[in-house]
């Protein structure tokens, strides 16, 4: 008499893989659909916008435009990087434009009209930015004067300064050639591939060491497929990213040759990764969350609110200090527009349709960069159109408004499902 055994795949094997793998899905699909959209709409919105201008515009598509879009969004991203951690906490800043623009015309001044060295001139920018941010969060957390009334304030007050730093509207020009490599240079080719291998290899370890822990404490955790996915996503990104990049993208190579990664994007790279660290890997991070959901909740806590607070509002009008910085290097000059038109409204713009909330409590540094994307995307793609300035206004507000539309309807939603 024989007897069949009954044989069951071992764990890792494909049929449990993949039964996880949908399981990570559906469950994913569920969060979506209880209103946890995270930048899914930011993501959907860059794919469908550069299909568009791809069709319409093919020069869009170009090397040397990939190139441009890099350049013309480096200064919002770093504002609305900054923005965040205000968002974040449930405050506004309205004035993180202007701020830029006293930091920048500061560090010109400096640099061109006192000929000072540029690390003291950039170190002097970023002070002022630190000090502006220091007063703000003063003023909001200990005197409880509304952020949009004090920032408001300082909106128009920093208009007044920097006319003043400018001796009345002069314009400032810009020879350090070091400061114009900020937003004008290029990474030499081997230099961006070593910076390829380098976070591709960080992000892999990050994610391969988090999951790690996560099983080893038995705690809810991705499939080791899905992460795995994600490494090779990003992987293939930036390395089709610099393989373009690291093309001739200059009309007359003989003159001039352009190529490699601009220098501005390794910036942008650093400062996303040290303040992705900052909010989600420490305890500061983990407070800022806790004051912007609760502050109530967070003061029982043990949490300093105010000290929490008032850093907020610090590292934001820091960033504008950098933002500043990256504007005053591509223009190579300094004058009284610098930060000023509509550089608060796409700052602000970019955080929220990446993601940020108005209401506070949630908020990432890439959607900061996915936003700023979508912006820079929109104003370049409708440039080469040659649609007018009052269009291109038109379109990215409306996307600003879809953007809190449903950042309103996700909390709506939010609520429904339980989560507060």
């Amino acid at each position: 008499m024989s007897t069949q055994v009954e044989t069951r795949p071992e764990a890792g094997t494909e049929p449990g893989a993949v039964r996880a793998v949908a399981d990570h899905l559906r469950g994913y699909w569920a969060e979506v659909r209880s209103g946890e959209v995270g930048a899914l709409p930011a993501v959907a919105g860059i794919i469908a916008l550069c299909v568009f201008f791809g069709i319409s515009q093919p020069v869009f598509l170009s090397v040397g435009n990939l190139a441009n879009l890099f350049g013309q969004g480096a200064a919002v991203a770093c504002i609305a990087m900054g923005l965040v951690f205000v968002l974040v906490i449930g405050e506004i800043d309205l004035s993180a434009g202007f701020a830029s623009g006293v930091c920048a015309a500061v560090m010109a001044v400096i640099l061109t009209n006192w000929g000072m060295p540029w690390p003291l001139a950039i170190g002097a920018a970023i002070a002022t930015g630190v000090v502006i941010g220091l007063l703000l969060g003063t003023l909001v957390v200990k005197l409880g004067i509304p952020s949009f009334v004090v920032t408001l304030a300082a909106f128009l007050a920093f208009q007044g300064i920097v006319l003043m730093i400018l001796e009345e509207g002069s314009n400032i020009t810009i020879h350090n050639e070091t400061v114009k490599a900020v937003a004008g240079g290029n990474l030499e080719r081997w230099q961006g591939w070593t910076l390829l291998v380098l976070t591709i290899a960080a992000y892999a370890a990050l994610q391969l060491n988090r999951w790690r822990r996560r099983v080893a404490r038995s705690l809810v955790h991705e499939p080791l497929a899905v992460v795995a996915a994600r490494i090779l996503a990003l992987a293939a990104l930036l390395t089709a990213t610099v393989f373009l990049l690291n093309l001739e993208r200059s009309a007359n190579p003989q003159i001039i040759s352009l190529t490699g990664v601009p220098v501005v994007v390794a910036l942008l790279g650093a400062f996303f990764a040290i303040w992705t660290f900052v909010l989600h890997r420490t305890r500061f991070g983990r407070h800022l969350y806790a004051v912007g959901g609760n502050a109530e909740a967070a003061v029982r806590a043990g949490v300093n609110v105010d000290r929490v607070r008032i850093a907020a509002f610090v590292i934001c009008s820091g960033m504008a200090a950098i933002g500043g910085i990256v504007a005053a290097s591509r223009a190579a000059s300094v004058d009284p527009n610098t930060g000023g038109s509509n550089v608060l409204l796409l700052s602000v713009g970019a955080a929220v349709i990446g993601g940020a909330s108005l209401f506070g409590g949630k908020g990432t540094v890439r959607a900061a960069l996915l936003g700023g994307a979508v912006v820079a995307i929109i104003n370049n793609g409708m440039g080469l159109m040659g649609l007018s300035a009052g269009v291109r206004f038109g379109v990215t507000g409306a996307v600003l408004l879809l953007a809190a539309g449903v950042d309103a309807m996700s909390r709506g939603r939010g609520k429904l499902f339980g989560r507060h």
